[in-house]
């Protein structure tokens, strides 16, 4: 798991969107998180395929913009921006373990084959009746 200094973003405070009555107009609760993938101490590796993943929250510049305006509070929305930053930093570090082609066992395809025969036989017994 890759934790993120603080100096490595930016947060500044902006004003929600939405409803919140008087307080939304006078109160600037929603946070803008903003993280500068090409200056930070990733791994380049790392770097590069954040980069070029399609996500429409990185700029062309490289910089990764968050704005979390979920909470009424602007300690509870920084949290959360924080807390999605590093989501978004540690799922672009997991690699999925490479998948080895398998065959089915003997057994396995021979039980496949009898559920289709069945399968078959209960479908022609549907059939119409033929009187001799």
């Amino acid at each position: 798991m890759i934790l993120i200094p603080e100096i490595e973003y930016e947060l500044t405070a902006i004003r929600s969107q939405g409803a919140g009555g008087q307080n939304v107009n006078k109160v600037s609760s929603a946070i803008h998180l903003r993280f500068d993938i090409h200056a930070s101490n990733l791994s380049d590796w790392l770097k590069n395929k954040l980069l070029h993943s399609k996500d429409n929250r990185i700029t062309e510049d490289g910089v990764l913009v968050l704005k979390a305006q979920q909470y009424r509070t602007q300690g509870a929305n920084k949290k959360d921006a924080i807390a999605r930053l590093h989501e978004i930093i540690n799922a672009a570090n997991h690699v999925k373990p490479t998948r080895y082609a398998t065959r089915p066992t003997r057994s396995s395809q021979k039980r496949r084959v009898e559920a289709k025969n069945l399968r078959g036989q209960i479908k022609q017994l549907r059939g119409k009746i033929v009187a001799e």
